[in-house]
């Protein structure tokens, strides 16, 4: 897809440096502790909104707040048990509790963010500038054929999509790798050696040219969280087209098919060491099982050609927030709670968020000649 391609990822690199630069800003003005679940929150928000609306909303005004409530009550009812959804003879239950008034509501401000993201990029056409991903559709569908129409509705629907998509996903995998991170310090001090030392010790920010540098034990905590804890527990549901037998089961087409991403990345029988723990290293030795669709021990972004499009613009600004949030501070808990006794559990919904918010104090990393 030509709006996630490894080129256009790498033409959004100066959203993501100037966005993390502000948040590493902030941090180190805020006062502490920090909410760092509501800060990569706000983050993953700004990037999406640069590179699919060519703005974003600045944290701290009215319609920051605002936008972020609409996403989270849209988040919410994205993962909400929908009666009629399973029982469509008792979709009128919907209406009873509500639930439909509230998906009509929400669905109304989101038409209306993106019909204001569509004049605008409209506005932009004519200028050389540089494309967020909605003017590319407006220009794909001013250029195209008849027996390809791109239509307004359709524009919009592909922009929700990467909205949703890559907002909750990408803060809930920082989210949570930070959470790790903090519960053990031995893994944590061993990722700060690594950065501090291939990257350097004196530079203020780490900017993406810098993580060119085989940072290997970098990309072992991304995969083990990512192993731990899969932004969507439950992917997308997928239906049979034809009779199949699985695993001695007859499965009629026609079924709908949901894939337990977080029951597959603890199976004991693909992880026999301690599927439960954080232990980055398991993926040493010889253990090359990736998490891009190519090994079915590991599938938390999907397989296949159905596999989730998104996997390089996520990974970027993972990695980049990861190493810099990592790499400037020392880390602890509030109250002068252990890391080993941070609170983890698990928030059910679309996304596998923390129950709560995770609360941390950032100390200023500073070099010793």
């Amino acid at each position: 897809m030509h709006l996630l391609s490894n080129r256009k990822v790498l033409s959004c690199r100066a959203a993501r440096e100037e966005e993390v630069g502000l948040l590493i800003n902030r941090i180190r003005k805020d006062a502490e502790p920090v909410n760092l679940s509501e800060l990569l929150s706000c983050l993953a928000n700004d990037v999406i909104c640069r590179t699919a609306f060519g703005r974003k909303y600045s944290i701290g005004t009215t319609a920051a707040a605002g936008h972020q409530d609409q996403l989270a009550e849209f988040m919410e009812l994205l993962g909400a048990f929908s009666v009629g959804d399973f029982i469509p003879s008792l979709s009128w239950v919907n209406r009873l509790t509500g639930f439909d008034a509230r998906v009509d509501r929400v669905a109304s401000q989101f038409d209306e963010l993106l019909e204001g993201a569509v004049e605008e990029g409209l506005a932009r056409l004519e200028k050389q500038t540089t494309a967020p991903f909605i003017d590319v559709l407006l220009r794909l569908q001013k250029d195209s054929s008849e027996a390809f129409r791109l239509d307004r509705e359709g524009i919009k629907a592909v922009i929700l999509d990467l909205f949703v998509g890559g907002t909750d996903t990408t803060s809930t995998l920082l989210e949570w790798t930070m959470s790790e991170l903090i519960k053990h310090p031995r893994v944590m001090k061993k990722l700060q050696e690594e950065l501090r030392t291939k990257i350097g010790r004196e530079i203020e920010t780490v900017h993406e040219a810098d993580l060119a540098e085989e940072l290997e034990y970098l990309n072992l905590v991304i995969r083990e969280t990512i192993r731990l804890h899969p932004p969507i527990p439950l992917l997308a549901p997928r239906e049979m087209t034809q009779d199949a037998t699985i695993m001695g089961y007859d499965v009629p087409s026609g079924t709908m098919i949901m894939t337990n991403a977080w029951g597959i990345g603890r199976d004991a029988k693909d992880w026999p060491e301690s599927p439960e723990a954080f232990w980055p290293e398991r993926f040493l030795d010889g253990n090359n099982v990736d998490f891009r669709g190519q090994d079915y021990q590991l599938i938390p972004f999907g397989a296949g050609r159905r596999g989730c499009p998104g996997i390089s613009f996520a990974l970027a600004v993972v990695e980049l927030a990861l190493a810099n949030l990592v790499r400037n501070f020392d880390w602890e808990l509030p109250d002068g709670v252990r890391g080993e006794d941070l609170d983890m559990t698990e928030c059910v919904g679309l996304t596998m968020h923390r129950q709560l918010p995770l609360l941390a104090i950032p100390n200023r990393y500073i070099t010793v000649d």
